[in-house]
């Protein structure tokens, strides 16, 4: 059955081998360690959804393949209502933990992605790539597993192409290839979720030539596979976490980056749904960024709508009307709407590709990736405005200090203002604190890519020419009015 309860993936979790480490320490289970168990619940509360009567119809879905009902981010997206119900997950899953959950986001684009390239080089190559796949698949929405995925490579000389790396490992590599699979080397860096995921879907981090055909790599891997050790990213607000008061000092959910390492990791056969077609490696890009740069959009307003919600908080809290603010949360409204409905008109005007797989229309979601990386700022500005000085200067006391029996008396005296306890106010502050300058952020600057990227495709999407046309024909202008050549040195 593929509708997985919080305790059937708790355990699952607890079965994989530990492979994660932070501050040097080797995390022995992931759903209790003070490091990663907030992004565990995060994703657990995605399953709890999931059995929600109230939110079942979001988190759930009919398998195209076997008719059974499924997780819905083990499924397959075939239409503009499957993009829309991804950012429908996306707004829900942010609502509900202030944060990302990229277990439940990343690894479902990139088999989705796959099934379409699959098609693709099966079709001109002979191979049978997507008849692997689809097992795969149908094993993943039987078993009801969370799928990290993970495209960005360390990369190295920014200046220099894979192949002409000094170390060669800084982008995921094949080192060879055997009968019954692929060994991989290298790295991928900030994968969000990898902690709370089963398993991880790699795609190649960019698009490449025949000289660079080692890093054209398409497979999906068990977390805790022989030979890849995971670095749990550090954040400033870390260590808060770490304290015996962190229940208070943040929330139960939150979001961790992982540094993946791979030595010589072997691959079966049967996982690999890519190996050295680099040809195809632009495709990838091509389809993963436009449905992932328009879903986006749901999860930055998602986290909008908390942080509306922590503003209005901290203006009671702080003895003020809501409606004092009223101007700044239409605002803050207004640009969460507008990344959740341009990532929604992108998928309403996708297109089906052969396989059955359906894709956002890349200008409009590339649009959306540049507003992404706006718009969410703004709000956490006004957040940080609304909420004061106890909000944003990083001078909040510790709850260590705020409960000490010597003075803490002193300091919830003094930090109460408006009708509701001094507590109440410290943890409305130390949300606000956190959705804007703590570990809540999303990747909305450089989250499935950067903003100087999606302009580029902006640009090279964008008919110049033929609006140029447009503008021609209204006003009839006879003659064709070309670029000026460049003059001749």
């Amino acid at each position: 059955m593929g509708i997985k309860t919080r305790d059937d993936y708790l355990s699952a979790l607890r079965e994989l081998r530990p492979n994660i480490y932070k501050f040097g320490e080797l995390i022995e289970d992931v759903t209790t360690h003070p490091a990663t168990k907030r992004t565990v619940e995060s994703h657990a509360l995605a399953y709890d959804a999931a059995t929600d009567p109230k939110l079942a119809d979001i988190y759930t879905t009919t398998s195209g393949f076997t008719g059974e009902n499924i997780l819905r981010w083990n499924s397959m997206m075939q239409s503009s209502d499957d993009l829309i119900g991804n950012m429908k997950v996306k707004r829900q899953n942010y609502r509900r933990t202030g944060s990302c959950t990229g277990g439940v986001c990343v690894g479902w684009n990139a088999q989705n992605v796959m099934w379409a390239i699959t098609q693709e080089i099966d079709k001109e190559c002979g191979t049978d790539y997507q008849e692997r796949l689809k097992k795969w698949i149908l094993s993943a929405q039987s078993r009801g597993i969370a799928v990290a995925g993970a495209l960005t490579d360390a990369k190295g000389n920014r200046s220099l192409k894979p192949f002409q790396q000094p170390d060669p490992d800084t982008t995921l590599r094949i080192t060879e290839v055997r009968d019954d699979g692929i060994v991989i080397r290298g790295a991928k860096f900030m994968i969000c979720g990898t902690a709370a995921s089963q398993e991880i879907f790699l795609l190649p981090g960019g698009i490449y030539g025949e000289a660079d055909q080692d890093y054209a790599v398409a497979c999906v891997v068990p977390r805790d596979i022989q030979g890849l050790t995971i670095v749990e990213a550090s954040h400033p607000s870390d260590r808060r976490e770490l304290e015996d008061t962190a229940d208070v000092e943040v929330p139960d959910t939150g979001i961790t980056q992982g540094f993946l390492l791979f030595e010589d990791v072997f691959v079966p056969k049967d996982r690999v749904f890519m190996c050295k077609e680099f040809k195809y490696t632009g495709k990838v890009i091509q389809y993963f960024t436009a449905n992932y740069r328009s879903c986006i959009g749901a999860c930055v307003s998602g986290q909008g709508d908390v942080m509306i919600g922590a503003s209005i908080l901290m203006a009671r809290a702080n003895g003020l009307s809501a409606k004092t603010f009223m101007n700044k949360l239409v605002d803050m409204s207004v640009n969460n709407q507008i990344t959740y409905g341009l990532g929604a008109g992108a998928c309403a005007i996708g297109f089906a590709h052969p396989s059955g797989s359906f894709f956002a229309d890349p200008l409009t979601a590339h649009t959306n990736k540049v507003m992404v990386a706006t718009l969410p700022y703004e709000v956490k500005r006004l957040t940080q405005e609304i909420g004061g000085g106890i909000v944003e200067t990083g001078c909040m006391p510790s709850y260590k200090d705020f409960t000490n029996p010597t003075y803490g008396h002193l300091l919830q005296k003094y930090l109460k203002a408006g009708d509701c306890s001094a507590e109440s106010r410290f943890k409305a502050a130390r949300l606000s604190e956190w959705l804007t300058i703590g570990a809540g952020v999303p990747g909305c600057m450089h989250g499935g890519g950067s903003p100087d990227g999606a302009k580029l495709v902006v640009r090279f999407t964008t008919p110049m020419e033929e609006y140029a046309e447009y503008a021609r024909k209204i006003m009839d202008i006879p003659e064709d009015i070309s670029e000026p050549q460049k003059p001749k040195k």
